[in-house]
């Protein structure tokens, strides 16, 4: 499901505090007054401002909202009290009265608890080789405890201090991914500073990202298997694709235009050009075959497998998966299947049914593309809007 906020002001309030918080670490880290940790700037304080909080609690959100407000009025207030050429005392002694009387919310929904990595973002690019060497590494130190398919039920599981926590869940989509890049790389405690999860102290920054993207790839998977949707939006991964002659271009080249990927086995029938889309025919390496004039191909084993992982299933031969402009798989069509219908987009807003739009398309595809247009992800990780 797409997490957007039922008010339009919400959305804009948690999107500003972000940005105002990454606005700040990149001044302090163009002083040279902010740290590193782990390849990026650190954020240096023990505490941030929390935008999943105030996605729960709307009222907390509000007083925020009109507290920065009258922010505004006292800095308004300032500026005309230094403007005019006589000093107007009244306005200077307005300032803090207006920041008494503001509605300032609950410092505990406001604040969470930070760590330096918080801000961090993923340079993999949730790329397929990534979420390949991220398997490798989750099925070598995590599936003993999380189990393979991460839910947490792995053989050594009931020895842990306290039980793993289920990835499959909504555990990824909550947290930031900086700071599940600290957790894995630092290990864990509980409020007893008793330790719940090692570090993993061998792996390097880039395996830790690496196993980040394969816990992404297998969490939207195994949703989809419990509950038919992925919990929350999911990248399309990256990889290298080729269209004839022209050089090689990344999958992610293509922002900002509709895509349709197409696992080998389909029926040519289906994979003929639709100019609201653009093809990309997926196959392993082992499965070389001449394509059809103009096709492009994405020929990667590891791209196969990191499909499959997100389509929750061994048999990929004729899926096929809708992408929108913004890069986010939206719907998955089934093997074998004749036609597109709304029942195949898995990634909808929680909103509800908007209806159609006033002049729906009468193929299933152009109504699909329509309500994915009138629809775009909002998404909002750890409450930090990507």
């Amino acid at each position: 499901m797409i997490r957007t906020p039922d008010a339009g002001w919400l959305d804009p309030l948690v999107g500003g505090l972000q940005k105002a918080q990454e606005g700040l670490l990149g001044l302090l880290a163009w002083a040279g007054l902010a740290g590193t940790s782990h390849g990026q700037a650190a954020w240096p304080w023990a505490l941030r401002l929390s935008g999943e909080n105030l996605l729960i609690d709307a009222g907390q959100a509000r007083r925020l909202g009109m507290s920065l407000l009258v922010l505004a009025v006292a800095a308004l207030a300032l500026l005309l009290a230094g403007l005019w050429r006589k000093p107007r005392w009244f306005l200077i002694v307005a300032v803090p009265l207006l920041l008494v009387a503001a509605p300032w919310p609950q410092a505990a929904v406001l604040f969470v608890p930070a760590v330096p990595t918080s801000f961090h973002r993923s340079p993999t690019g949730f790329d397929v080789a990534s979420i390949a060497r991220g398997g490798e590494l989750h099925a070598q130190h995590c599936a003993a405890c999380h189990g393979v398919d991460g839910r947490g039920q792995g053989p050594l599981a009931a020895a842990q201090p306290v039980w793993p926590p289920d990835l499959a869940g909504p555990l990824l989509w909550r947290r930031a991914d900086g700071e599940l890049l600290w957790h894995l790389l630092h290990g864990m405690k509980d409020r007893h500073g008793a330790a719940t999860m090692p570090a993993f102290t061998q792996f390097g920054d880039d395996d830790a990202w690496a196993l980040i993207d394969f816990m992404k790839a297998q969490a939207a998977g195994q949703s989809l298997r419990a509950t038919g949707l992925w919990a929350g939006p999911v990248g399309l991964p990256d990889v290298e694709v080729r269209c004839e002659a022209r050089p090689p271009r990344r999958l992610a080249s293509w922002r900002g235009q509709r895509l349709r990927i197409v696992a080998a086995g389909t029926p040519q029938a289906a994979l003929r050009e639709d100019p609201r889309v653009v093809t990309v025919l997926l196959r392993r390496e082992d499965e070389r075959a001449s394509s059809p004039a103009g096709e492009c191909v994405a020929e990667s084993t590891a791209a196969w497998n990191a499909f499959a992982l997100i389509a929750g299933t061994g048999q990929l031969a004729g899926t096929q998966w809708l992408v929108d402009r913004d890069g986010w798989l939206r719907a998955l069509g089934s093997p074998g299947q004749a036609a597109w219908s709304e029942d195949d987009l898995l990634c909808r807003t929680e909103a509800g049914d908007r209806g159609a739009p006033a002049a729906a398309p009468d193929d299933g595809l152009g109504a699909l593309i329509a309500r994915m247009d009138s629809e775009p992800v909002r998404f909002l990780k750890g409450g930090f809007v990507r």
